[in-house]
C-alpha cells in the first residue's frame, strides 16, 4: 500500500482544489447575478433621472419664454 499513498495524496489534493474550484464558480455567478441586479436597477434609475431632468430643462425653457413674452409685448 506503500506506492498507493502518494497516489492517493495526489487525488485528495485534486479533489480538494476542484472543490475549491466549484465553491469559486458559485461564488462568482451568485456576485454575478447581484452585479446584474444592480446594474439593472442602476439603469432604471438613471433613465428615470434623465427623464425628470428633460422635464426641468422644458419648464425652465418655457419660463424663459413667458418673461421673453413679457418683456417684449408686441
Amino acid at each position: 500500500m506503500n506506492t498507493s499513498d502518494p497516489i492517493k495524496t495526489q487525488l485528495d489534493a485534486m479533489e480538494a482544489m476542484v472543490d475549491q474550484l466549484v465553491e469559486t464558480v458559485r461564488r462568482l455567478g451568485e456576485e454575478n447575478r447581484s452585479l446584474r441586479h444592480s446594474q439593472e436597477q442602476l439603469m432604471g434609475e438613471r433613465a428615470a433621472l434623465m427623464a425628470r431632468n428633460e422635464q426641468a430643462r422644458s419648464r425652465v425653457e418655457a419660463m424663459i419664454q413667458r418673461l421673453k413674452a413679457l418683456e417684449n409685448p408686441s
